[in-house]
């Protein structure tokens, strides 16, 4: 069974937009075109998984692919798009991630350290939870691979969280029907959330830089 998810689906999406795109993926692929369309938002974060998942959801409600297919083929292309992610930071490396860090403003070699060791203690909760998180989802994938994560682990970690991340979100939209896209309002607020308190906490760091440093000219004019 076909249907025009994008004339149908898509009451309140402009039919160029990502919804017709994503639409047209799922109308025209099935499971597979749903998962290319995921595979594409991870490596891509401005493409909104808040859209794409409640609409195949929702086109699973339509019988145009079964639920079972759905949640499957997105969470691969999830993992399929995180790995990508993943091989970049292996081959950006440890060494040039550390040469490039040397050259950025009011940082320290001392903190990419102090990142790392962070990373290797947590860094099993951050891919794993981090994958449900709007934005961090697609960037957790390369400090990864820079660490050099055992792969059989990060790709363990990355389905187990992208099932969750998937499942709410495509159930979301089988259950809503028509109305799928208040997923993308909620899910939206939370992603300006977070973008909010990364920008909070980046100014902050700043602000802690320049006093440090401020107060480190002063000492060496004193003295």
């Amino acid at each position: 069974m076909q249907l025009d998810l994008t004339t149908t689906a898509v009451a309140q999406q402009p039919a160029d937009g990502v919804a017709g795109w994503a639409a047209d993926l799922v109308d025209t692929m099935g499971g597979p075109g749903a998962g290319l369309a995921i595979a594409l938002e991870n490596l891509f974060p401005p493409l909104p998984s808040e859209v794409i998942l409640p609409l195949t959801g929702f086109a699973a409600g339509q019988g145009v692919l079964s639920l079972a297919s759905a949640l499957f083929w997105t969470t691969l292309g999830s993992v399929v798009g995180a790995v990508a992610l993943y091989w970049i930071g292996v081959l950006f490396g440890r060494d040039r991630m550390h040469a490039l860090w040397r050259k950025l403003p009011l940082v320290k070699s001392s903190d990419l350290v102090r990142t790392e060791e962070w990373f290797a203690r947590h860094g099993t909760k951050a891919v794993f939870l981090g994958r449900m998180v709007p934005i961090f989802r697609s960037l957790i994938s390369v400090p990864a691979g820079v660490e050099r994560m055992p792969l059989p682990l990060f790709v363990l970690l990355t389905t187990l969280g992208s099932l969750i991340w998937n499942s709410v979100l495509v159930m979301a939209g089988y259950w809503l029907g028509d109305r799928w896209d208040v997923v993308e309002t909620y899910v939206g607020v939370l992603s300006k959330a977070v973008l909010g308190v990364v920008a909070v906490a980046v100014a902050a760091y700043v602000a802690v830089r320049l006093r440090g440093r401020g107060r480190t000219d002063r000492h060496r004019r004193a003295s």
